[in-house]
């Protein structure tokens, strides 16, 4: 196989002309140029000019043996599984945590024989999506089953973005397991593949069967409230309260929002350090308006998925303001898991086919901004404008809302949401915009709505670990997004392999 880059597509041709457009740039120096097979690797879409978007296309194809060109070959990144050498030279690992990092940990595991018994302390899907709604409705919140909590993690209640910034061979792996439960093959070649969250639940359960069968374990409702150490090794571990388990490996998938487990192996002297995060609010626009910005009139007449955007302005004071995890044709969520505490996120169906498109618009948050040095002062920051924004929406899960042109006259209205942020952030915010919207028009619009607070971008705590991935307490394995090793559904189930890995090689 060999590769070719930058086969452009104009609006009205069909992807299955990618053959033929490659064998005309041969045709000259090639006489009957076929190709043989070929395979998309790579799709995204050219928007610089509004009058002439191109699909652009990396593609690699099969010309036969008998034709050699000047081409860098095509290769499959294909994941071997780790070789475990002693499956009965101890007891079965534990995971904890069954989100993106818990999940890929375990199916790893157990597809190396490993039999992994994995503790999730929110409860399986059907529940956990019915516990979610009550509270969407009625504000009935079930401290450990919602949002944060449960089958999937928090992703499950997102968009279900598959994009990351890292370059690594599992995530091939990861794209394929997605697709062997059920997710739709163009996510292994689009630029910008996302699952959805109304698919994404459906796979997950798909995923949890396969590790069931490999004879992986699962159990819901169970809660990690105690570890114990014996000359600095892990030995056991305690759930709900009372029931102990024996334990030699311990994997924490346990996400960023699992604060009375970070305050519990605080306690038990787990080494952990604070860590810069993000805060601020969500924004949201009409997806037309983004559709208008970005593709200018072509989306009306071609069929062009709802556009995103991603936008950043550095602050006269060097304080960062960025848009993340944007939701085309989505929506605004509560995603509290704490009585009292207000904290919101977004989420797009498969079809994104939503009226508004929204993102989290942020400002850095730096460890000289917590109170003290307490290597969990990031996760006090977070509480106190979660617990200031149940208080502006007046003790309910109702999160306080404005538009832009309130905000930035800062009328009364928009108090709830001002007085919900640290001032930096709303200083940052006002400086930004005017920027922000020079990059995307429209996106100050007056009728842009803020909603208040976005913080659970990231952990702000660092469990520490070393190039082993250990912690200092011996078979401890601090992973994923809420130890601070990772950033979004794709990088934390990366970590988890990665994990799995570490812990197979102890197998000897």
């Amino acid at each position: 196989m060999y590769r070719i880059h930058e086969i452009k597509l104009s609006l009205d041709e069909d992807k299955n002309c990618l053959p033929e457009k490659i064998e005309k740039l041969f045709s000259k120096e090639l006489k009957g140029f076929k190709i043989k097979e070929w395979r998309i690797v790579r799709e995204s879409i050219d928007a610089r000019h509004k009058n002439d978007i191109k699909r652009v296309y990396t593609v690699d194809f099969n010309p036969g043996d008998e034709v050699e060109l000047n081409l860098e070959k095509g290769e499959e990144v294909i994941y071997e599984l780790p070789i475990c050498k002693n499956i009965n030279s101890k007891g079965r690992p534990i995971v904890c945590g069954f989100g993106p990092c818990g999940i890929f940990a375990a199916l790893v595991l157990a597809q190396a024989g490993l039999k992994p018994l994995v503790i999730e302390r929110g409860r399986a899907m059907p529940g956990r999506v019915r516990d979610v709604n009550v509270f969407w409705e009625k504000g009935e919140l079930n401290d450990e089953s919602n949002v944060q909590f449960g089958e999937g993690g928090a992703g499950t209640f997102s968009d279900g973005k598959l994009t990351t910034g890292l370059k690594d061979k599992r995530i091939r792996k990861v794209l394929e397991e997605f697709c062997k439960a059920g997710a739709d093959e163009q996510i292994l070649y689009k630029q910008k593949p996302h699952i959805g969250t109304d698919k994404l639940r459906g796979i997950v359960v798909n995923l949890r069967k396969t590790i069931e069968e490999l004879g992986g374990e699962i159990i819901f409702e169970s809660k990690l409230t105690d570890i114990f150490i014996d000359d600095g090794e892990i030995s056991a571990i305690e759930i709900n309260g009372g029931t102990r388990i024996e334990c030699s490996d311990l994997i924490l998938a346990i996400g960023h929002s699992a604060r009375d487990t970070f305050r519990m192996l605080f306690s038990k002297g787990v080494p952990m350090e604070q860590k810069p995060f993000s805060i601020g609010l969500r924004i949201e626009h009409s997806q037309e308006m983004i559709n208008d910005a970005q593709y200018g009139q072509a989306w009306r007449k071609y069929s062009l998925p709802p556009a995103e955007y991603k936008l950043a302005h550095r602050c006269k004071n060097n304080r960062g303001v960025y848009t993340f995890c944007m939701c085309p044709g989505g929506e605004v969520i509560v995603s509290s898991s704490e009585q009292g505490k207000i904290v919101i996120n977004g989420m797009s169906n498969n079809s994104r086919n939503g009226k508004n498109g929204n993102s989290a618009l942020l400002v850095d948050v730096r460890v000289e901004d917590f109170d003290t040095k307490h290597p969990l002062a990031g996760i006090e920051f977070q509480e106190k404008y979660e617990r200031l924004a149940y208080e502006n929406a007046k003790m309910t899960f109702n999160p306080p809302k404005t538009t832009w042109l309130e905000f930035s006259r800062k009328e009364s209205s928009s108090y709830p949401v001002r007085n919900s942020l640290p001032k930096f952030a709303v200083d940052a915010i006002e400086e930004a915009m005017p920027f922000l919207a020079r990059r995307l028009r429209g996106f100050d619009s007056k009728d842009a709505i803020l909603t208040a607070p976005e913080t659970r971008s990231s952990s702000p705590v660092r469990i520490k670990r070393g190039n082993d991935f250990l912690s200092e307490v011996a078979g401890l394995y601090p992973a994923g997004e809420g130890a601070g090793y990772a950033g979004g559904i794709v990088s934390a189930a990366v970590d988890g392999i990665k994990i799995a890995e570490a812990v197979i090689e102890t197998y000897k």
